[in-house]
């Protein structure tokens, strides 16, 4: 096998991409070892060995007003990164999600005849569908996790592959709740929520004090409910715990955990959780959920003036219609979270039809995405 020296840049902007981007770089190692890995990442990236030229917390930044704030900043590193592979320049260059940091950068690499690949397509079918113009011009290669998404870049001429979602080969079609119930020693009748509130700091700041007050009237109504929060950071166990405190909360059967939220989610009977990648953790966990979420009211109005279609969560995008229910911004109150999320778990035929609904959604989403991609790529490293 050829030892010759061979280096990837890669960029991941949040957990979520430090989750795909550390599968996809073992994939990739497993074919070639030699490869060296540098860029941006979290821990998990960072794991299988790549040298981080700045931490992954900088880019995880979400919502229009949010990225204004910290503007400077990020177009700071992203030209300190372009200067970098310029001169360094890499054999492929591997864009993890976050494309409103990554789409610019991997415009300059391209231009400079280094390939770039962008892994997790942006949610062009739902909003901003103008980007379209720009990924043809920045994207030599487009991995795709969704089977619908194909079609809109092969119209462009956008080399494109179906890699199915990294997360459907993980997890189990069958997830054991009795056993991760015995394992956190919690009691088998009880009923369980899982109430996950985001892994940015700003998320968990915006929806904390909603859903320790929706815990609140769940308990009214179900005495024997106990809460599950899983939060990832220290950061975000504070903002919690204050919330608890400022809710005069301290006595509810909460229990935080430091990570763990695909642990609690196996064990709840019901989830609340805030848009984004973990209502696909749950949907494929099989479990009922009302989706949640909560931006700054500017960003909010410029993101519904700029969508397409009628919901946020993955869940009912990939099933095309509402499966779960959305309480989104200002109907994101605990009376109508904690009404949705009882008349979700005590309607045993309408669980049932989830768990079959999502039991095809997982089966459709399993690919061995880390191969599939990693094939995509090989190509374009030299030999």
């Amino acid at each position: 096998m050829s030892q010759k020296k061979v280096v990837v840049g890669i960029v991941a902007g949040e957990a979520s991409g430090d989750l795909l981007g550390s599968h996809l770089m073992a994939a990739l190692k497993e074919a070639r070892p030699e490869i060296q890995f540098i860029g941006v990442g979290g821990p998990r990236m960072k794991s299988v060995g790549m040298e981080v030229l700045f931490p992954m917390e900088k880019l995880a930044v979400n919502g229009y007003v949010e990225v204004l704030k910290h503007y400077r900043e990020l177009v700071g590193i992203r030209r300190k990164l372009r200067a970098h592979f310029l001169v360094q320049r890499p054999d492929v260059f591997i864009a993890v999600d976050a494309p409103d940091f990554n789409l610019d950068l991997e415009l300059a690499l391209k231009q400079h005849g280094i390939p770039t690949v962008h892994y997790v397509s942006p949610s062009i079918w739902a909003w901003r569908g103008e980007r379209i113009h720009k990924i043809k011009r920045a994207v030599t290669h487009m991995l795709a996790l969704f089977p619908h998404e194909p079609e809109l870049y092969r119209k462009e001429g956008v080399p494109v592959d179906y890699v199915g979602h990294p997360l459907a080969d993980l997890l189990p079609e069958f997830p054991k709740r009795d056993e991760m119930r015995e394992t956190m020693r919690i009691p088998l009748k009880a009923k369980v929520f899982a109430f996950l509130p985001g892994s940015r700091q700003g998320e968990v700041k915006r929806l904390a004090h909603t859903y320790i007050e929706t815990a609140k009237l769940i308990l009214k109504q179900l005495p024997e409910a106990r809460f599950l929060v899983p939060l990832v950071s220290r950061e975000t166990r504070g903002i919690f715990e204050q919330a608890l405190y400022d809710c005069e909360a301290l006595d509810l059967p909460i229990t935080m955990l430091f990570g763990h939220a695909q642990d609690a989610m196996i064990a709840a009977d019901g989830v609340l959780v805030a848009s984004g990648t973990a209502t696909l953790e749950a949907a494929l966990l099989k479990r009922p959920m009302v989706i949640t979420y909560r931006l700054n009211a500017l960003t909010w109005w410029l993101m519904k003036r700029k969508g397409y279609l009628p919901y946020y969560g993955l869940p009912n995008i990939l099933c095309g219609r509402f499966v779960v229910p959305e309480l989104m911004q200002d109907d994101a109150t605990p009376e109508k979270l904690s009404g949705a999320l009882l008349d979700l778990v005590n309607d045993k035929d309408a669980v049932a039809q989830l768990e079959q609904t999502f039991l095809e959604l997982h089966r459709t989403l399993r690919q061995n995405t880390a191969q599939k991609a990693a094939a995509a790529i090989l190509p374009y490293l030299p030999a």
